[in-house]
């Protein structure tokens, strides 16, 4: 394998309750320092991937392997290497509502390093850094169950980013947020990947992943990957992108004539 391999998934399959198939076949590198996105339509894989690689789920076929070792709920079982991958991959749920539960702000994001064994100095500092950089200090003795959608987004990531994690990995991290957010949540992810992080977001909204992702993997209704290769020639291929129900023609009528033009998919359109 080679050494700047984060991820290796070779042939993955997995399927709930053994019977509802969710990966069909996949094989992916993940290098570090990467900056990726995985698309497709609703029900393609792209959260079972996620939490695959978060290793929340486990391969009923094939291996993946992180860091140079094979992922499988028996080795998690070992509280070493459970808390050192923890340590190291940090996911963030599309429904903030998962990871928010402690009862203030302040709590949620001091939980993850404190279940780590971090000592409370060092979170202090980190937990300062990213209050600071997600503009989040004036939420900190609130409910989360009280913030609006983007403040929620934007805690669960500061409480995965007080971890310091190597690996971020977003789940549709601007569904449903208003512009100015979601330019925030962009802004954030790119600083991130220059930092060094290695990111994987996965996204229905074509029109933040040229500035989030150098590679996209396209994942069809066949549950496995039917495309990937560099964004702006991804993107660049209409008929493709068409196929594959990830964008869609709208005709109007202007001056007498009908005008045909490809929609990127939206969140209102999912």
């Amino acid at each position: 394998m080679m050494e700047d391999t984060i991820f290796k998934l070779t042939d993955v399959r997995f399927s709930y309750l053994g019977k509802y198939p969710a990966l069909c076949g996949i094989n992916m590198d993940i290098r570090q320092g990467e900056k990726i996105c995985v698309i497709g339509a609703n029900g393609t894989g792209k959260s079972t991937l996620l939490q695959m690689l978060d290793g929340l789920v486990f391969p009923d076929e094939g291996r993946i392997f992180a860091f140079g070792k094979e992922l499988s709920e028996e080795r998690f079982n070992n509280l070493d290497f459970s808390r050192a991958f923890r340590k190291k991959v940090g996911l963030v749920f599309q429904n903030p509502d998962i990871q928010l539960f402690c009862p203030t702000v302040k709590e949620d994001i001091a939980f993850g390093p404190l279940q780590l064994g971090v000592k409370e100095s060092e979170i202090r500092k980190k937990m300062d850094e990213i209050i600071a950089l997600l503009d989040i200090g004036h939420l900190l003795d609130r409910s989360p169950h009280q913030l609006s959608i983007g403040e929620k987004r934007k805690v669960a990531i500061a409480s995965t980013l007080a971890i310091d994690p190597q690996v971020l990995i977003f789940d549709e991290p601007t569904a449903g947020l208003d512009p100015q957010t979601t330019r925030h949540i962009i802004d954030f992810i790119m600083q991130a990947n220059e930092s060094g992080k290695t990111i994987v977001t996965a996204t229905h909204d074509l029109h933040i992943v040229e500035e989030i992702a150098d590679e996209v993997y396209v994942f069809g209704n066949e549950k496995k990957i039917v495309r990937h290769g560099p964004t702006a020639e991804l993107l660049a291929d209409v008929n493709f992108l068409k196929e594959h129900n990830l964008i869609h023609l709208h005709s109007h009528s202007h001056k007498g004539k009908v005008h045909t033009h490809a929609h990127k998919h939206l969140e209102h359109h999912r």
